[in-house]
């Protein structure tokens, strides 16, 4: 059992969401539509702006730390029809991988999923994330057929996969 602790990204912790971000973007580029050279160049106000999208009634962000460490992000907002949610941003650190960080940061968007009714959690994942796809199907989440092409590598697909929230 890991000993990360969760605490939701608000304004009081903006900027450890935003060294967290930007280390996700770096050591895992492949995994995120955005680029750490795109989003290192963002002032603090738009990290405080970031922090408060991810910490409301649509969207919620949630940090994992162990320690002083933080060790971990996840984000998730609702659809406009607020029956799906989209997880939309995950990552653990290579210190902290296996060790059941991931598990606990998704199920802290699923369980804010279902305090909103949202009945699924769609995320995509890039064809070239084998470990990724194999943690998200061991979480119960399966490919829905819809792919889409990646942005950063026209040679790489993005894969939606989904999940019922219960």
């Amino acid at each position: 059992m890991p000993r990360a602790l969760f605490e939701p990204i608000t304004a009081r912790n903006a900027f450890v969401f935003k060294t967290v971000r930007l280390r996700a973007l770096q050591d895992a580029p492949y995994a995120f539509s955005a680029t750490y050279a795109k989003e290192s160049q963002f002032p603090d106000a738009e990290w405080a702006r970031r922090a408060e999208r991810w910490n409301g009634e649509t969207g919620v962000g949630f940090l994992a730390v162990d320690g002083d460490n933080a060790c971990g992000i996840v984000e998730a907002f609702l659809d406009a029809n607020a029956t799906r949610a989209q997880l939309v941003s995950m990552w653990t650190a290579p210190t902290h991988r296996r060790r059941g960080v991931g598990r606990l940061l998704v199920n802290e968007v699923l369980r804010w999923a279902c305090l909103r009714g949202a009945s699924s959690l769609l995320l995509m994942v890039t064809s070239n994330n084998e470990p990724a796809m194999r943690f998200y199907e061991k979480l119960g989440f399966g490919r829905t057929g819809r792919t889409g092409p990646y942005p950063h590598d026209t040679g790489v697909l993005e894969y939606e996969m989904s999940r019922a929230v219960s």
